[in-house]
């Protein structure tokens, strides 16, 4: 049986809250800016919106993906060596907040901003928990 770390069962929750919100809310968020009766004979707009949508749920598929693998951490002894597939998280986590960051730093400001799309902080959050559970 395996020893219940805290910071990474936290970190566990938080990525599957993440998974969930951004999978079916973010979604939803997509729909309102999807292209509508707008003449647009080559269908840029609709080409564009599709490839951002299928861009948003290759990050849902992400977010998936880190769940189950910190959820086999948590809850089984199946793998030999967790701390490299938990060090990989912790700067896959910490990475993903630096793009998001940067993404915010190279565009059009506006109020609020950095709050307003702070999921930077959750990405930083979580991989602080990761790395703080690695030690």
């Amino acid at each position: 049986m395996t020893v219940m770390n805290i910071p990474i069962l936290i970190a566990n929750i938080l990525t599957l809250l993440a998974f969930l919100v951004h999978t079916f809310v973010g979604d939803r968020e997509l729909k309102l800016i999807e292209p509508r009766d707008q003449p647009d004979r080559k269908f840029q707009k609709r080409e564009k919106w599709t490839m951002a949508r299928s861009g948003w749920h290759w990050i849902s598929l992400d977010l998936l993906f880190a769940t189950i693998g910190l959820g086999i951490i948590n809850f089984t002894d199946y793998l030999g060596s967790e701390n490299l597939l938990l060090s990989i998280l912790a700067l896959y986590f910490l990475g993903y907040g630096f793009a998001w960051l940067t993404g915010i730093i190279i565009s059009k400001s506006f109020p609020g901003n950095f709050i307003k799309l702070g999921q930077w902080i959750l990405l930083w959050l979580i991989s602080g928990l990761i790395y703080w559970g690695i030690q």
